[in-house]
């Protein structure tokens, strides 16, 4: 006899370790369920790793056509989930993500397709396949995930809109009109998860890459603590300020996702090299915002400037914490979003440092040029000789960088690393972080927490609102952040999300009380199935 759908999960709790969650449940599409729902169907037989992938797949094509959320299907998902069905028959699944349909961001590699960088020109100039995974990619499929393919997103990852020049404009699933923007640099991994193409999918975050499409397509959104996450084999950014992490429709599968690819790989110089214990980003709990002690920074929730909608939709945020235990009260911390560059910068002049730079040209330089080193295999061109073929269509973005190639020669051999003004900037974030924690201390304050944004999603071709947010204050600092959606306008838009924001290395806590809320709130609602063809 099949077991029930709860003695399923019960099964999966003690074989896996995923604890129970209360998720709205469709009996009928396991792909708008949780991670854990899925495994517990298969495990009581209701479908297998690959019919699921196979759904998944038909709805990518179906459907992208009207999102254009997908920058790449892979060709060898059917592959990994046959193999992930066997392993389940003989009750060997490697975790919890061991056949999950995940997706990874156009900027990663992945081993047999090109990375585009969502990029016409990029594509154009790589349109060989790579032969190595990224570092996060290896990590999942270590894992026994389903790699369905790669995601759509503004070029190189720099702009927060979604505007690929190869793919085009990533829609909002939930504008029934197509002219509002689902945000970027990571749109397309925030439109696949909130359809229901996937169950999570990897993304970036500089200066809100994540966060932004989380809170304009209502699912979760993560800004890892700085160095949790290595980077290897990802086409760079700012190497100071880059974070990589998940989004999914619920905090338990982004946990799930996180706590897979975490952990440090002398690959990235720049990652924490503090021992990573696989499975604890995942112990989450109903219950951990009793008592919790969460500090509103009023100074980030700029009512004057939000919607009614907005504002209350945060305020009921607020009463949710509230109501599942939290305390409340207002917190002044030592730094805000309005005096952080202020504080970098004094606090070099007194250390009588360089005045700190976070995004200097020579770490994106010499990192560009280890991304094309680490592509092992490449018997055409050298990794230099890759920089210089590809150096006028990433400079378009990465400006900072010199025009002229025997000044940017110079500037790829110098490690990151020693980069004097990016060092400065590094040990700036040290003491302004130390000063953070102890106003923390002095308050007994748990987490801060405030609005994602103060506003939701404007039109793709419009300019955001003159309102400032707090996307950048959380990557200069490099705190964790975990953004879970806090309600929807009367037009059915996401209207706000709720940010939980801790001291670096408090991602666990983080991820647990971002829980906690969801649990009390359910504020995730599925955008409307797209119109097909347009």
């Amino acid at each position: 006899m099949s077991p029930t759908r709860r003695e399923a999960l019960a099964q999966l709790s003690a074989l896996i370790a995923i604890p129970l969650v209360d998720w709205p449940h469709r009996g009928d599409d396991p792909l708008a369920g949780t991670i854990a729902q899925f495994q517990a169907g298969r495990l009581r037989g209701a479908f297998s790793a690959v019919e699921v992938t196979t759904e998944a797949l038909a709805r990518c094509r179906a459907d992208n056509s009207a999102l254009r959320a997908i920058d790449q299907l892979a060709t060898t998902a059917l592959e990994e989930a046959r193999a992930s069905d066997a392993r389940a028959k003989r009750r060997a699944l490697i975790g919890p993500l061991d056949g999950v349909p995940l997706f990874a961001k156009s900027i990663y590699d992945m081993q047999g397709m090109p990375t585009t960088a969502s990029s016409a020109e990029w594509a154009k100039l790589f349109p060989d396949a790579v032969t190595r995974d990224a570092l996060e990619v290896q990590r999942l499929r270590a894992a026994g995930a389903v790699l369905l393919g790669k995601t759509a997103a503004d070029d190189f990852a720099y702009r927060g809109n979604g505007t690929s020049s190869l793919t085009g404009q990533v829609r909002n699933p939930h504008d029934r009109d197509g002219l509002r923007t689902p945000g970027g640099s990571s749109a397309g991994s925030a439109v696949v998860v909130a359809c229901g193409m996937a169950f999570a999918a990897l993304g970036t975050d500089d200066g809100g890459s994540n966060r932004i499409p989380a809170q304009f397509t209502g699912v979760v959104g993560i800004k890892p603590s700085f160095g949790l996450v290595p980077r290897t084999g990802v086409i760079p950014t700012w190497p100071y300020l880059d974070t990589h992490g998940p989004l999914a429709r619920s905090v338990q599968d982004a946990a799930l996702m996180l706590d897979a690819i975490a952990g440090p790989d002398a690959s990235d110089g720049l990652a924490d090299r503090t021992r990573y214990a696989r499975g604890q980003l995942r112990a989450l709990r109903d219950d951990a915002l009793v008592g919790a002690r969460l500090g509103l920074v009023e100074f980030h929730v700029p009512r004057e400037q939000m919607t009614a909608e907005a504002i209350a939709d945060f305020d009921r945020a607020l009463a949710d914490c509230a109501s599942a235990g939290a305390i409340i009260e207002p917190f002044v911390p030592s730094v805000n979003r309005a005096d952080v560059r202020e504080q970098f910068a004094a606090a070099a002049k007194a250390r009588g440092d360089v005045a700190p730079n976070h995004n200097a040209p020579a770490p994106t330089a010499n990192a560009l040029l280890r991304y094309f080193a680490g592509q092992r295999g490449n018997a055409t061109q050298t990794a230099e000789q890759s920089v210089k073929r590809g150096l006028d269509a990433f400079r378009v973005f990465y400006d900072v960088l010199p025009a002229e190639w025997e000044a940017m020669r110079t500037l790829i051999t110098q490690p990151y690393e020693a980069d004097a003004a990016s060092q400065s900037f590094a040990r700036s974030r040290r003491a302004i972080v130390a000063e953070l924690a102890a106003s923390f201390r002095a308050k007994g304050i748990d987490a801060m927490i405030y609005p994602t944004m103060p506003f939701g999603a404007p039109a793709a071709t419009d300019p955001w609102p003159d309102v400032r947010t707090t996307l950048g204050y959380g990557n200069w600092l490099g705190l964790p952040e975990v953004s879970v959606p806090a309600g929807y306008g009367a037009n059915g838009m996401p209207a706000g999300n709720l940010s939980f924001v801790g001291l670096p290395g408090t991602d666990a806590k983080l991820l647990a009380m971002a829980h906690a809320y969801e649990q009390r709130s359910h504020r995730f609602i599925a955008p409307p199935t797209p119109r097909r063809g347009g």
